[in-house]
């Protein structure tokens, strides 16, 4: 069964990036709405004796709902820029790098146990970084003959 552990072995580092991306998606923040909820009632069980207390409590409190505001504007923010992303220069940056990173790795012993699944991984790399980047060139070429169009056309 040595094949099966050097297959193991070999895939390690692919599935230990795959994992890292997974839960790197599933990260969240807290939950500041929650927290806010729980402080109301905490600021309503307080009696109104304790005014420095109680005081305290609603500046925490205005401070988490400015900062669930600033949250949502940027959000938003994020939100538009990605959806107006259209491609540029940094996916014919990550094809380049991707290609110079498989030849670099051609270059590595090639009797290592996870040699091949990290070349194969590359070249899917490259061949969709390829894709990203022929994508955005043709967009840009797109938008620019449009632009031509229009103004040839007095639009």
């Amino acid at each position: 069964m040595p094949g099966i552990a050097e297959i193991a072995l070999a895939g390690a580092p692919v599935a230990g990036g795959a994992l890292l991306g997974m839960a790197a998606g599933n990260l969240k923040g807290p939950d500041i709405q929650g927290l806010i909820v729980k402080d109301m009632d905490l600021l309503a069980r307080i009696p109104e004796a304790q005014v420095e207390r109680r005081a305290e409590l609603q500046r925490i409190i205005d401070l988490r709902i400015d900062d669930l505001i600033t949250a949502v504007h940027r959000n938003r923010e994020l939100r538009q820029i990605a959806a107006s992303y259209e491609g540029n220069w940094r996916d014919i940056v990550v094809f380049v790098c991707a290609v110079l990173f498989t030849v670099v790795w051609w270059n590595v012993e090639h009797s290592r146990a996870n040699w091949l699944v990290m070349f194969i991984v590359l070249i899917v790399l490259s061949v969709l970084a390829f894709i990203y980047a022929v994508r955005g060139i043709l967009r840009g070429v797109r938008t620019f003959l449009h632009a031509r169009h229009r103004a040839a056309h007095g639009q």
